[in-house]
């Protein structure tokens, strides 16, 4: 398997959460802060949580939050961050590939994905698999990294991994209500240096 099919599946992400040091900030994302702080707190399932600092911050706001991610050593640094936060009674840990994701009847108030690059642009499939997983009444927030020259050193298949917010909406099912479908400029630091990204941003309704 080439590096680049690596990036892509749970055994080349397994190895990258047994390193010592975190991936990531731990901080939650701009987006999810920015949409999910108007709701009110209810039920939240974050496909793709990593090493779970949106699981953390959604539980401290008084959501009940299930973390899902493909790879296993992942969802044991989030159970154990979300311990050392002391939410660890309003957390949920849940294995599962985004790519073969079904609901089974499980509903939530806030379905929610972020930084999530499947290859190929099945993220469409992806959103269209999570729809159901939407409880009436709730949200479906789906960020990501718009295509940009920030982004041009990336190999082409994880460019063409990326996508807009309106590449989204053919995924939606009738009774979604879109509330937000753009692209959102953001700054951030990278190997010590200012680089201007957009977050594709899809924020969506279930009446």
């Amino acid at each position: 398997m080439s590096h680049d099919e690596d990036f892509f599946e749970p055994a080349s992400w397994d190895e990258r959460y047994s390193a010592e040091e975190k991936m990531w900030s731990g901080r939650a994302n701009p987006q999810l802060v920015a949409e999910a702080g108007r709701l009110t707190p209810g039920t939240a399932l974050d496909l793709g949580c990593g090493e779970g600092g949106d699981v953390i911050w959604l539980a401290q706001q008084g959501w009940r939050v299930t973390g899902a991610d493909f790879s296993a050593k992942g969802l044991e640094r989030a159970a154990a961050h979300a311990a050392e936060s002391g939410v660890a009674d309003r957390c949920d840990w849940w294995q599962v590939d985004a790519r073969t994701f079904e609901a089974g009847g499980r509903e939530f108030d806030l379905v929610t994905t972020h930084f999530l690059h499947p290859p190929e642009g099945s993220i469409v499939d992806v959103v269209r698999r999570l729809a159901p997983a939407v409880a009436p009444g709730g949200h479906l927030l789906v960020v990501g990294h718009a295509p940009s020259e920030t982004f041009h050193r990336h190999d082409e298949k994880r460019l063409r991994a990326m996508w807009h917010s309106t590449d989204l909406l053919p995924a939606l099912p009738e009774g979604f209500e879109v509330v937000v479908a753009e692209e959102r400029p953001r700054t951030v630091t990278r190997d010590g240096r200012e680089m201007e990204i957009e977050d594709a941003t899809l924020l969506a309704r279930r009446a």
